[in-house]
């Protein structure tokens, strides 16, 4: 008998056997397991017991409980992976707000005499000239219309799911604070003149946040640490593959990924409650939107 398994036996005019799950969808998850090995289960409904199971031949019963006994114990430490299925980790259009921003900023520039490079730009002279307002300034602004597009396009997945899991303002927020953070890191780390420009450093800070968002699950969810290490090392993955071009800002990608990563850190030992907040959410994203306007007052009019 298989332990932790309920196996319902019947025997009719056929030579098959069913073997009882909980569910419709452990029942799939099973076949699938019997399947691969080269057992061919029917999944179907028992009426008598309310439940689901899989039908088998006879013959091969021994060895798909075998088959689903290794499953399970390998498995075993995988349990509340459902939990994390259901989590609040969902996309928010909130995204799409921010990208339109961006393309009618790009519009406005293109539109102002001369461009708005010349004011918002990052440069390697910020610390002689005490342009600090330049490390966020340079994040809205774009060469052409093909890097806009890119960053547009990266960003509003990218953000969109960092808004869904942290909520709109915060995500905003700590992904502008870290593109300000890659400027700055560009700034320390180059020794020649230099232009910066682009939000690409906002959206390695937000893909920093999805990289850490399941470092939350220590609390309150035993064996998390697979997930954990698993979440980490894709969102690491995607940053070599997004971020690590050598005809981009690598300085700037880097550190807006390192900001992204502090703030999700601090961010998951936050309660849920201060996250989820409708007024914080709204709070933080008028800082932002508030503080990006005094620095290009400060751009323009100083």
């Amino acid at each position: 008998m298989l332990s932790g398994v309920q196996v319902n036996v019947t025997v009719a005019q056929e030579p098959w056997i069913i073997i009882r799950a909980r569910s419709r969808r452990q029942a799939m998850d099973w076949s699938l397991v019997l399947a691969s090995q080269g057992i061919e289960p029917v999944i179907q409904h028992v009426p008598d017991e309310g439940g689901w199971g899989l039908r088998v031949n006879a013959g091969h019963h021994e060895a798909a409980l075998a088959a689903i006994q290794q499953y399970r114990r390998e498995n075993r430490g995988w349990r509340w992976r459902h939990r994390v299925a259901s989590s609040e980790f969902t996309f928010h259009w909130g995204a799409l707000v921010w990208g339109w921003g961006l393309i009618l900023f790009h519009w406005w520039s293109a539109a102002w005499a001369g461009g708005l490079e010349n004011a918002g730009a990052m440069n390697h002279r910020v610390a002689e000239t005490g342009e600090w307002w330049r490390l966020f300034t340079a994040t809205t602004l774009h060469a052409d219309l093909g890097h806009l597009s890119s960053n547009v396009a990266t960003g509003f997945v990218v953000l969109g799911l960092a808004m869904g899991r942290y909520g709109v303002g915060w995500a905003l927020l700590a992904a502008t604070f870290a593109g300000a953070f890659g400027n700055w890191l560009g700034l320390v780390m180059r020794q020649t003149p230099y232009i910066g420009l682009g939000a690409s450093g906002v959206v390695m800070g937000a893909l920093g946040l999805l990289t850490v968002y399941s470092f939350s699950l220590f609390r309150g969810v035993p064996g998390a640490k697979r997930q954990i290490i698993a979440g980490a090392a894709g969102g690491v993955i995607l940053f070599a593959l997004l971020g690590l071009s050598p005809n981009s800002d690598v300085l700037a990608h880097a550190g807006g990924f390192a900001g992204g990563v502090a703030f999700g850190l601090v961010f998951a030992w936050l309660p849920p409650a201060w996250l989820s907040s409708a007024r914080a959410n709204l709070l933080a994203g008028l800082s932002c939107g508030l503080g990006l306007a005094a620095c290009w007052g400060l751009a323009m009019f100083r």
